[in-house]
């Protein structure tokens, strides 16, 4: 004769293969997450590996990226922003001329000053480069940062004409770190300024073009590493 399991008996199993199932599951998610995040950095890192191959292709650039990546970083952490907010400054400068895929390298290698038909062209390279990064999670706000980083504080700027806290305080960072970095960079039509010259020009820049608070760090953090 069959032994009779108790209903409590049936009601503890059905839990357990229900808690069982449950937990697998969860370990189910966490692995689709856990792969999702490394296809995005690696989505990432392929991203910045073309901007990098763009850098290469000319003397004048190459590591340009990489450095204003850096500087971004050291002046979000200047100002105190979050962990999180570092890191996406940080993607921003590191991609922030990854639009520039889109511009004709006749315009890009151009010796002399751009007239008005290749500037139109040239400025767009914010807004595509946006375009590029977007479509990743991981990089949303770095494409926000990258499409406004030659926004100006009087609205001169652009792509958008945003003016002063209009503009993300990202690409009020990334804006300065470009900046000092194009100014103390070889260029085929003018020679580096001194660090100095360099640090000059943001100091007059500072509130009318430049956030004058991002300029105060970046010049602290500039001049600690001249002492």
């Amino acid at each position: 004769m069959a032994t009779r399991v108790a209903p409590d008996d049936e009601l503890s199993a059905a839990y357990r293969r229900l808690n069982a199932a449950y937990e697998q599951t969860l370990r189910y998610a966490q692995d689709v997450r856990d792969l999702y995040v490394k296809l995005q950095r690696s989505i990432g890192q392929s991203l910045l590996g073309l901007a990098n191959a763009l850098e290469a292709k000319d003397a004048y650039t190459r590591g340009h990226s990489e450095r204003v990546g850096a500087w971004s970083r050291r002046i979000a952490v200047g100002l105190g922003l979050t962990a999180a907010e570092v890191e996406t400054v940080t993607q921003a400068g590191l991609l922030h001329d990854i639009g520039k895929i889109g511009v004709p390298e006749i315009i890009l290698r151009k010796q002399g000053a751009l007239d008005a038909a290749e500037w139109s062209v040239m400025r767009r390279h914010p807004v595509i480069g946006a375009q590029i990064v977007s479509p990743f999670e991981c990089l949303a706000g770095a494409a926000l940062v990258i499409r406004h980083h030659h926004e100006r504080r009087d609205g001169s700027g652009y792509p958008d004409g945003l003016v002063g806290e209009a503009i993300p305080l990202g690409a009020r960072i990334v804006a300065v770190a470009d900046v000092f970095d194009a100014l103390t960079s070889e260029r085929p039509y003018r020679a580096a300024l001194s660090r100095q010259a360099a640090l000059e020009h943001l100091v007059s820049e500072a509130g009318r073009l430049l956030d004058e608070d991002v300029v105060a760090v970046a010049i602290g953090l500039y001049r600690d590493v001249d002492a």
